[in-house]
């Protein structure tokens, strides 16, 4: 039932949320109830993956229709991670990009884990829905954290080969909740650094299913992922610049480099594609709903 999302925003106080949820939804708060994971040194790193998976399913999805954080993905990463530390005080139930900020915050210290945002659109029944989940590698091996409404829609185990068997996994999953894929959209590694002051790219590579052959979509996948290892490698990815100053950083616009895979943060959109009609109103957290 419903569409992308709301055609208008709303931003609870936090201070009003209980009296909302208790009255209109009879839903459990539980804002000190829950703890942060903490880990041994000594704790590998796919133990340490699924206790953070566990904490972010704990929060629960939010089903309320308000968005309780306001997250601008224009945002330097230090602010990202201002919020994410937020989210754990209030402890209330998130989104899927929520999660994604939240899964970033909480990996910060595996610094031998990359992670990078997957994007989804899918086409259901004459609407098209959005999704974003937070990859992860670890020694070779892919997985992915998050949240959704769909139990196969979020957290996968870093047991996959190549970035190509995620995705097509992911695209499985949909299949199962008769959803078509349209479009992946993936970024590149996100610094470690908590204080960096630059941007997540959220959107590197950017592949229509549509103007694609299987063939051409696997090849995409793995491309980008040679990409994000050729960064890491040249020293390009994690660690960034360290926070200097308390505005926000807006990335320039830049031309388009090609249909399919961005080159740099700034790149705009491609011609054919518009953005949601609310997109103003909210720019980062409405288009990212699935109901099936």
């Amino acid at each position: 039932s419903g569409g992308l999302g709301e055609s208008h925003s709303l931003f609870l106080p936090l201070s009003s949320y209980f009296c909302f949820v208790s009255c209109s939804f009879h839903t459990q708060i539980r804002p000190s109830s829950l703890s942060v994971p903490a880990f041994q040194p000594s704790t590998p790193i796919p133990e340490r993956l699924e206790a953070v998976q566990r904490y972010i399913r704990e929060l629960q999805y939010n089903h309320t229709g308000t968005q309780f954080f306001e997250i601008k993905k224009s945002r330097p990463l230090t602010g990202l991670m201002d919020l994410a530390k937020e989210m754990t005080k209030e402890a209330l139930p998130i989104k899927c990009l929520e999660a994604v900020i939240l899964g970033i915050y909480l990996t910060n210290n595996m610094t031998t884990l990359d992670r990078f945002p997957i994007s989804f659109k899918t086409h259901f029944s004459g609407n098209y829905f959005r999704h974003i989940v937070l990859g992860v590698n670890f020694g070779g091996r892919y997985g992915a954290l998050g949240i959704s409404r769909r139990e196969e829609l979020m957290y996968k185990a870093p047991v996959f080969r190549t970035l190509s068997e995620l995705i097509f996994d992911f695209e499985e999953a949909y299949r199962r909740c008769w959803h078509t894929l349209k479009k992946v959209k993936l970024g590149h590694c996100v610094s470690h650094d908590p204080h960096s002051v630059e941007q997540i790219e959220w959107k590197h590579s950017i592949l229509d299913l549509d103007k694609l052959t299987r063939e051409d979509f696997r090849k995409e996948l793995e491309r980008h992922a040679r990409d994000m290892r050729l960064k890491i490698g040249k020293g390009t990815g994690p660690p960034s610049p360290t926070k200097d100053r308390k505005k926000d950083v807006s990335s320039p616009q830049r031309g388009q480099a090609s249909p399919h895979r961005r080159n740099s943060r700034g790149d705009r959109r491609p011609s054919g594609e518009k953005k949601p009609a609310d997109s103003k109103a909210m720019p980062d957290l409405n288009g990212y709903q699935i109901r099936v």
